[in-house]
């Protein structure tokens, strides 16, 4: 028998209650954030998204990990928060 706990991070033994949130501002109005988890590749589909939400006018601005093996810095979700109203996260695999 090993001595290893596994824990299953999907298992939902009680479901948890949230408040809905209401809606936030208009898409159009938005100040968009594109977050990118810096993965290989990931550069390419940003600027790709970027390029699409530029060309609806909207306002984007772009964030990104150090690395894709580390959390992101605690300042780096400190602007986003700051400085955007809705943030797409570009993940990979």
């Amino acid at each position: 028998m090993s001595d290893h706990l596994l824990r299953d991070p999907t298992a939902e033994s009680s479901p948890v209650s949230r408040v809905r949130l209401a809606p936030g501002v208009p898409l159009a109005s938005a100040r968009v954030g594109l977050f990118s988890i810096n993965k290989e590749r990931s550069g390419e589909f940003m600027d790709y998204l970027q390029a699409r939400l530029d060309a609806r006018g909207l306002d984007t601005r772009r964030f990104a990990k150090a690395t894709h093996t580390k959390i992101a810095a605690e300042q780096v979700i400190a602007d986003m928060v700051a400085d955007c109203d809705i943030v797409i996260a570009g993940l990979a695999d």
